[in-house]
């Protein structure tokens, strides 16, 4: 079997919420997005990040329970371990919970990690200079 990845899906409580989170990372989603009960973003390469409410779901899956795991998350790479400390600090700033503040992993990049309105993680990363 041979299959290709082809769309990241979220469900998300509240539409706007979560897209206006996300655009803050420098995904484009137009605002009338924020009302509508499944909404796409395609990325360069034509991976789709997908958010759908839990109405949608359980339109069609009606035992639909969220998951309790954090065994996922999305990584936005920046290009300078400074431009992570200050997506962080704007995010806290905005009322985003964080998870781990900025550190100089051992692997060789800049770090960080917050929640999306959802509770999702979402790593910041970027190399670190001497890397």
């Amino acid at each position: 079997m041979k299959a290709q990845l082809d769309v990241i899906g979220m469900v998300v409580e509240d539409m706007g919420r979560s897209l206006a989170f996300y655009r803050l990372l420098g995904l484009e989603v137009p605002p009338e997005a924020d009302g509508q009960p499944h909404v796409e973003a395609v990325m360069p390469g034509g991976l789709r990040l997908a958010w759908d409410t839990v109405e949608t779901i359980q339109s069609f899956y009606p035992d639909w329970r969220p998951g309790n795991g954090q065994g996922m998350s999305l990584a936005f790479r920046f290009d300078t371990p400074a431009e992570v400390d200050e997506a962080y600090e704007q995010l806290i700033l905005l009322g985003y919970e964080g998870d781990k503040e900025p550190w100089d992993a051992f692997w060789g990049q800049r770090y960080a990690v917050i929640h999306d309105p959802d509770g999702n993680g979402v790593d910041l990363f970027a190399p670190n200079a001497e890397s």
